[in-house]
């Protein structure tokens, strides 16, 4: 940085990271004496960039809050960063902005770049591809995302106007516990004052939030992450599906895809209770109707599969889905032993599953149709020859 004009561009890129620099420290930094750093605070100045003086002992010079600064000088790396990061965001469904504000940021990025690096770039972002495919964005008001932030961090509950998925429409308190972006959603999680529980709700379905006075505590342990996945398991569908597995609770959650189902221990397998008819770890807390499909359903346990441990516990997996087709390739893939609780129907398709991978292991290479694979003696394949 030999040239004054590459001093004070260097000063302001330090300034701009924030914090109150000592004329010592700045001085040190730019390779130059004290009075020189007070005359590039001044060509700041004369530009209108508004460098603010602090005295004291910690004195020294800072930006002022809010300023919005001149483009930003980025090496090569960062401005690969700034760029895959938008690129990847938006695809991610994680960009808090619609897509033409994404791509305005991009293309405001790329102009400032020196041209060399804009050609680099311009060539990965050409022909980069992404084995993730692009998720469909529902994009919420920024300035709800943004004051339920800070009230999550403050701890300082809000006022929200909320629309269900059905249409209705409410006002709330809601103590947000945390953020969380989730397959092209942002949700908030927290207490609910209109239900006394701890819900979650979409950001793009809230149309107003307002922070109030007051303070919450978070529950000790509490994971905003996983009680939105486990929230998204029990969204309603037209299939509800209650399972038996032989396993441990971290071995079949280990095994699903998060917020596909609820995973619950038992106390006991899955033997009925004979005498109320009903399950008995289920009997109590449970929807009637649910209990006795769970009785009438229930058989005696399957044989142990070579994913089960000997003499391990059973959990319950519930889920929900909107066909049952896909529910059996999900229990193949546990290997754990089950039983079906409910639905009766999920039984047809778990078997018509097991006859097709049946028929495709018998099946010998070379066969069509049941014809014989070539150089086979078709006489030796039926009866005896006479």
């Amino acid at each position: 940085m030999n040239r004054p004009t590459a001093r004070v561009l260097a000063l302001l890129e330090i300034l701009q990271a924030g914090g109150t620099r000592t004329v010592a420290d700045l001085a040190d930094r730019l390779g130059v004496d004290e009075r020189t750093v007070r005359r590039y605070v001044g060509h700041l100045v004369d530009l209108d960039v508004p460098v603010r003086s602090v005295r004291g002992r910690y004195g020294g010079y800072r930006l002022a809050p809010g300023y919005r600064m001149p483009p930003l000088m980025l090496t090569d790396e960062e401005a690969l960063a700034v760029l895959l990061g938008l690129v990847a965001g938006r695809r991610a469904g994680l960009v808090t902005t619609s897509v033409a504000a994404a791509e305005s940021a991009a293309a405001k990025v790329r102009r400032v770049l020196p041209e060399a690096l804009g050609r680099r770039l311009d060539a990965l972002l050409a022909t980069a591809d992404f084995t993730t495919p692009s998720r469909p964005v529902v994009v919420p008001e920024t300035d709800v995302l943004l004051v339920l932030a800070e009230a999550a961090r403050d701890r300082r509950p809000v006022a929200i106007g909320y629309t269900a998925w059905k249409g209705r429409r409410s006002e709330r308190t809601v103590c947000p516990y945390g953020i969380v972006a989730h397959s092209g959603r942002w949700y908030v999680t927290g207490a609910d004052s209109a239900s006394g529980e701890v819900r979650m709700f979409r950001l793009d379905r809230i149309e107003s939030a307002t922070v109030l006075p007051g303070s919450f505590e978070v529950p000790t342990g509490f994971d905003p992450a996983a009680r939105v996945l486990s929230g998204l398991a029990g969204v309603p569908y037209s299939h509800e599906v209650s399972l038996r597995v032989h396993g441990t609770v971290e071995q079949v959650r280990h095994r699903l895809p998060p917020g596909l189902a609820t995973v619950t221990e038992l106390a006991s397998g899955p033997a009925r209770d004979t005498a109320s008819g009903t399950d008995a770890d289920t009997a109590s807390g449970t929807d009637s109707a649910a209990a006795g499909d769970a009785a009438r359903t229930a058989g005696p346990p399957p044989p142990a599969a070579s994913g089960a441990e000997e003499g391990g516990g059973w959990v319950r997996v519930r889920l929900r889905a909107e066909r049952l087709e896909w529910v059996p390739s999900v229990l193949a893939w546990l290997d754990l032993p089950f039983v079906i609780e409910y639905p009766d129907a999920l039984r047809g398709h778990v078997r018509a599953l097991a006859r097709r991978l049946a028929d495709c292991a018998d099946a010998v290479p070379g066969t069509a149709d049941g014809e014989a694979p070539a150089g086979t003696d078709t006489a030796h394949s039926g009866s005896s020859p006479t």
